[in-house]
């Protein structure tokens, strides 16, 4: 297994296949249908757009097993050193260790592009999810009860965030 820069005409396709399976099979996205491959040019042309990173964890047969990546957070100059994540792994891939893996890599590249917070939006009954943002460092910034509503329930979304020690001389502007 190896992490890769995930591009569209190599990733998109599987890429789309976790999602959608996300869509509809759990409370990880909060969206009710899944996606489809034209949406996907939309999606890497805004992460090319703002410069953010779609790391993925590829097996040695070249398998997309999981991703993650992170966009903006809010639409408003003075969030610019922030930013909201995600991390995504394919289901027959999941408890190996891979999402730990790939927000690591995640976490790293946002050092690197000078980003201060990263902020993950989880729902607050992902026992999994939480457990590993609070393992990598997160902690709960607070929840939104009743924030969306799916699969005939309300559901909570929590925040967790963890602030990095860049940028070295944040600017305004």
């Amino acid at each position: 297994m190896q992490l890769i820069d995930c591009t569209h005409d190599a990733h998109a396709p599987a890429i789309l296949d976790i999602l959608n399976d996300a869509i509809v099979t759990s409370t990880a996205l909060y969206d009710y249908q899944p996606r489809t491959l034209a949406s996907m040019r939309g999606w890497f042309d805004a992460k090319a757009a703002g410069g953010f990173p779609v790391i993925g964890a590829v097996h040695e047969d070249g398998t997309l097993l999981g991703f993650a990546s992170y966009g903006t957070w809010r639409a408003f100059p003075a969030y610019k050193y922030t930013v909201e994540h995600s991390v995504y792994v394919h289901k027959d891939a999941r408890g190996r260790g891979l999402a730990s893996l790939l927000m690591r890599a995640l976490i790293d590249a946002a050092r690197a592009q000078g980003k201060h917070v990263l902020v993950g939006a989880i729902d607050a009954a992902n026992g999994a999810s939480i457990a590993l943002h609070q393992q990598l460092g997160f902690v709960h910034a607070g929840t939104v009860r009743q924030a969306g509503f799916k699969f005939g329930r309300w559901l909570d979304v929590a925040f967790y965030q963890l602030i990095l020690d860049t940028p070295a001389q944040p600017v305004d502007g």
